[in-house]
């Protein structure tokens, strides 16, 4: 049953329907005084159980992109269960304090309270969004083979526009930053130039040479597309990227094979 009803409510209306169900079934477990009640809210509470885990998966995979979905749907099964076992301890407590109808009519209420506080956030919204890699930064140029553990790395990226396009470029460039940290970016900033107007420099930091050469791999068509607003707005030229490494003291500089 679940395709044609999802196909005619959607993801965001199901959740809300099994929600409903969910509630509906604790407040029927809290008053049933006998066992044809208590079936009938089981049945219930069955099929909105399974709509909501269904549509939830499905929600949180179609999020992911490729590189993170395994961790991803981990964590928001860790997330899941967690919160089943908090909840278990909880509402047993509320039970044990004010009797288990009133807690399971609680429940209900409770339950029934988060569909108006939570539908701002809506499920699916990547549904549309090509989350496919896009391989399109170039290989960083090197003077020498540099150890995978090396780190951290200080990227920049030095951007030359037109001064009356200032609002809209960091506008797009915030939306930038967001995809630079969501791949393993930290300390993500963009600085100005004081004494160049319309000179900005684009900052941030990898935790080590091997996790920015991931960076490489994790970017998406949907990322290219934010890069390209970006890059419709430089003048002149390129924007000039730099890898900067974290140098210890003492520490030798190994040189490519066959130079001096």
């Amino acid at each position: 049953m679940l395709p044609s009803i999802k196909q005619r409510l959607g993801p965001d209306r199901l959740v809300a329907a099994g929600t409903i169900g969910t509630a509906v079934s604790l407040a029927a477990f809290g008053l049933a005084r006998n066992p044809a009640t208590a079936l009938a809210a089981g049945l219930v509470a069955g099929i909105s159980w399974i709509a909501v885990l269904a549509t939830l998966s499905v929600s949180a995979q179609v999020a992911l992109p490729e590189w993170v979905r395994g961790r991803g749907l981990a964590l928001n099964m860790t997330v899941m269960f967690g919160a089943m076992t908090l909840g278990s301890a909880f509402w047993g407590k509320a039970a044990g304090l004010f009797g288990l109808s009133i807690a399971l009519i609680a429940a209900a209420t409770g339950v029934a309270a988060m569909i108006p506080l939570t539908w701002r956030w809506k499920l699916r919204t990547g549904e549309g969004v090509d989350l496919t890699p896009s391989l399109h930064w170039p290989a960083p140029v090197l003077t020498r083979e540099i150890e995978h553990d090396r780190g951290p790395v200080l990227v920049t990226v030095e951007y030359r526009i037109d001064p009356k396009n200032r609002g809209t470029f960091l506008a797009a460039l915030q939306d930038v930053g967001r995809e630079r940290r969501r791949d393993g970016a930290y300390a993500w900033a963009i600085f100005e130039d004081a004494s160049a107007s319309g000179r900005f420099v684009e900052t941030f930091f990898v935790e080590s040479w091997l996790e920015h050469l991931r960076q490489h791999e994790r970017v998406t068509n949907a990322d290219r597309v934010l890069q390209e607003a970006v890059a419709r707005l430089v003048v002149n030229a390129e924007p000039k990227v730099s890898h900067l490494i974290a140098a210890a003291p003492g520490e030798s500089v190994p040189s490519r094979q066959g130079e001096p």
